[in-house]
């Protein structure tokens, strides 16, 4: 009897397993921030059990979006881009479609909870040459430097300030020479270049431009800048 019983649990458990699908994320946990397309790859490896029949679908279905996975021709590995803009994570969760030998359609979702993709700002503007090869303006060059940020909607420069490149007395007059335009906070939008202003009545002159934000990813950043009477392109 109770040979039987084993038996017949152990049929069932074979049943249930031909009847279902697992899926496994392949996404990586963390992406550099892309403010160019704002597209992520997606991917999972998926395993059919034998009494699934075709077509089976895949979603990506975190974040209130819908997005299908397409499979490679072997039916294992899913792939698709997923559109995220402004963020500094974002969730994944897959939601798998089946039938079953034709007929009963069945469907769940993998993980049970969604994951959590962490989206990193990256590096910011680390050198700018402003050229000094035309008339100054009011005896001044003016010149930009400009960031982007892509982890949040709004970001605010909050403050900025020079310093020499070196302890050395030349490079200690160079950025002496140079001050800030701007005032602060500086509003900057998400994907929008931002700048922050500098001139000099050097037509020589260079320093690092260090600037204060309150992103929690970048709160401090220092860019080279140059003024030289050739800017690079010219």
């Amino acid at each position: 009897m109770r040979q039987a019983l084993r038996y017949s649990i152990g049929v069932a458990a074979l049943a249930l397993a031909g009847c279902g699908v697992q899926v496994q994320n392949q996404t990586p946990a963390q992406f550099k921030a892309n403010p160019d397309i704002g597209m992520y790859p997606i991917s999972a490896t998926v395993k059919s059990g034998a009494l699934v029949s075709p077509p089976l679908y895949l979603f990506q279905v975190a974040g209130g979006k819908k997005v299908p996975l397409q499979s490679d021709a072997s039916g294992t590995v899913w792939r698709t881009m997923y559109p995220v803009r402004c963020k500094s994570s974002f969730p994944v969760q897959f939601l798998a479609i089946w039938r079953v030998q034709g007929m009963a359609t069945r469907q769940k979702l993998f993980p049970a909870q969604p994951l959590d993709i962490k989206l990193d700002q990256g590096p910011l503007t680390k050198e700018a040459i402003i050229s000094t090869s035309g008339a100054p303006k009011k005896g001044e060059w003016q010149g930009s430097v400009n960031y982007v940020f892509a982890t949040a909607q709004n970001t605010n420069i909050t403050g900025a300030k020079i310093e020499p490149t070196s302890t050395s007395a030349a490079d200690v007059a160079a950025a002496k020479a140079i001050h800030i335009v701007s005032t602060f906070p500086i509003a900057a939008a998400c994907d929008t270049p931002t700048a922050v202003v500098l001139a000099t009545r050097n037509r020589s002159a260079h320093a690092n431009l260090v600037i204060s934000t309150d992103s929690a990813q970048m709160p401090t950043w220092t860019t080279e800048v140059t003024f030289a009477p050739q800017a690079s392109g010219e």
